[in-house]
């Protein structure tokens, strides 16, 4: 009997330090991969553990966007694409998000790997990016917008009108553009032995995606800080108190009551431990638009990966450099024109997860 009360602990403890080995092997939220791109340039990304949280923004979030402090344009029906209300959605498995914007250097890996051509690089093809001789909206008279279609310029020359360098996020990219890096991105990792079975980079999902921006948070936050915008000071790029190139100017309409040291795109992860939210991500606000997985479906994003056959829109989220505080929240999303659509403010931000489909 002694014996046998011996060999059930012996059992017990055995199977005890089987779990909690198992338990180590298990990736812990925050835990860091690195794909490794030749010649010294790597891409890290951040594991996110499965959770719940709340979609979308409140009636009073969007009163507060679109006005007085938030500053987005009253009256249209962008804040509906938020949805009502929130609603409690789950991302039922765990993945890995890139921990800052794919940059310009990470791009130039693959473009030099593969001689890859973005959709603005192909015959025909053009970019929207900022008119240098552009002065101002001029409401009153003739209305004018910074941005117009370029050819001959992409993520090489966004016509920042400054040089471009290789920790800025890449942009000028669509999403076909972001999706072939992510199959590239795939081969090359399991080529070399880096990559677990069953996962693939890809362009997250818009749960993942907002559920990742808002860093662990349980509410519906404005920000992943908090609904406070002068919290914000020292986190995010956004329209601020920042002299346009050459001029004695900032971005017209309203902008976030302090300097965030770029007028255009800032260097990624250039806030710090600061800038990072509860899940260690950089930049996940303001930057430049992330371009998503999913379609669009203006009545609001959904838990599962959301596909149109046709006349596709991919989601972009999280707001960009040039955008007032009310529209680079969490819940901020808008639909572009297609998939071969490009702009000098829209980029994009890598999963590491199982396949998802949108083909």
């Amino acid at each position: 009997m002694h014996r046998h009360v011996l060999r059930k602990c012996f059992l017990f403890a055995a199977l005890g330090v089987a779990a909690a080995s198992a338990s180590a092997d298990e990736p812990r939220q925050g835990d860091m991969t690195r794909a490794e791109l030749g010649g010294g340039v790597s891409l890290e990304t951040l594991f996110v553990p499965p959770g719940e949280f709340l979609m979308g923004s409140s009636p009073e979030e969007k009163l507060w966007a679109t006005g007085i402090e938030g500053g987005a344009q009253a009256g249209t029906d962008r804040e509906s694409y938020e949805g009502e209300k929130p609603r409690p959605m789950a991302v039922k498995t765990g993945f890995r998000m890139g921990r800052t914007e794919v940059t310009v250097g990470q791009f130039r890996k693959f473009c030099d790997a593969t001689s890859f051509l973005t959709d603005a690089e192909k015959p025909g093809g053009h970019t929207q990016c900022f008119n240098p001789k552009w002065t101002g909206y001029n409401l009153t008279s003739k209305v004018s917008h910074p941005w117009e279609p370029m050819t001959g310029k992409s993520w090489r020359d966004p016509n920042f009108q400054f040089p471009l360098r290789d920790d800025f996020p890449v942009v000028c990219v669509s999403w076909t553009d972001g999706r072939a890096f992510c199959e590239w991105l795939t081969k090359h990792e399991r080529e070399a032995g880096r990559l677990p079975a069953g996962l693939e980079y890809r362009l997250p999902t818009e749960a993942e995606w907002e559920y990742a921006c808002r860093g662990g948070r349980k509410d519906s936050s404005a920000f992943w800080w908090g609904s406070e915008l002068n919290d914000g000071e020292g986190r995010f790029n956004i329209s601020a108190i920042d002299f346009l190139p050459d001029r004695k100017q900032k971005w017209p309409l309203n902008s976030a009551p302090w300097s965030d040291g770029f007028s255009f795109v800032s260097p990624v992860d250039h806030y710090g431990e600061r800038g990072r939210n509860g899940f260690g991500l950089a930049d996940m606000c303001g930057g430049v638009w992330e371009v998503i997985l999913d379609d669009f479906d203006p009545r609001g994003g959904h838990e599962e990966l959301h596909v149109v056959r046709t006349n596709p829109r991919p989601v972009c989220r999280g707001g960009n450099y040039f955008d007032v505080p009310g529209n680079a929240r969490c819940a901020v999303r808008l639909g572009l024109a297609g998939p071969h659509y490009s702009d000098s403010r829209d980029g994009f931000r890598i999963c590491l997860g199982p396949p998802r489909r949108n083909d």
